[in-house]
């Protein structure tokens, strides 16, 4: 009998920093991707090795690269919201296809839907009917209940918990340890401080902190 291989899709990832560090991880482990090269927009990293690949350069010279090979997979393993959208929309306008990453130590609840360029961490749990959007980080250990709707360019800190039907719209960051009550709304463009516990809707652009959340004005 004859064992055919498997070939996995070639997959470039943007950024080489310590969350980069934890994004080569989860694709070593999925198995899916084969890590072709990074880039970043550091010059001084250019050329380099990080994690044992390739540093092609920046944006620039990835373009240069495009012009005469076949477009890789690509993810954009930087942790700002803003900076990691904006990379991503780029990437996507020049044809590239962001994928998502999920590392096999994670717990996937029925019809949960990963939208592209998200990565979920090692020992997160997202449970059923819950809808994750696209460039959206769910980091170590956080959980994510049933019936979730968690916007585009999210960031769920470590150690989060969401309980079930929680909105967060997006670009959102919930910082580490952070909880979010059941049926609770979050704006888009808002912060929420590290182990805050969140009560009560939070309008768009908020910036809250504390147990029970409070906008930062009334915390000082």
């Amino acid at each position: 009998m004859t064992t055919k291989l498997r070939v996995r899709q070639q997959i470039l990832v943007y950024g080489a920093s310590g969350h980069a560090k934890v994004v080569i991880d989860i694709v070593e482990h999925a198995d899916v991707h084969q890590i072709a090269f990074l880039v970043d927009d550091d010059p001084q990293i250019k050329g380099t090795r990080f994690f044992d690949y390739p540093v092609l350069g920046g944006m620039s010279d990835l373009d240069a690269w495009l012009l005469d090979n076949r477009s890789p997979d690509a993810i954009v393993a930087i942790g700002n919201n803003a900076t990691r959208s904006r990379i991503a929309a780029s990437l996507r306008q020049k044809g590239l296809t962001l994928a998502s990453a999920v590392h096999p130590a994670a717990c996937i609840g029925r019809s949960v839907a990963i939208g592209s360029g998200t990565v979920v961490m090692s020992g997160c749990a997202i449970n059923s009917d819950t809808t994750i959007g696209d460039d959206t980080i769910i980091n170590t250990g956080s959980t994510v209940d049933h019936d979730c709707m968690v916007g585009d360019g999210v960031h769920i800190a470590p150690g989060c918990h969401l309980c079930g039907d929680v909105t967060v719209g997006a670009r959102s960051f919930v910082g580490a340890g952070s909880t979010v009550i059941p049926g609770v709304r979050i704006g888009a463009d808002v912060v929420i401080g590290a182990g805050s516990t969140v009560l009560h809707d939070v309008a768009d652009g908020a910036r809250l902190a504390g147990s029970p959340a409070r906008p930062l004005e009334s915390v000082r």
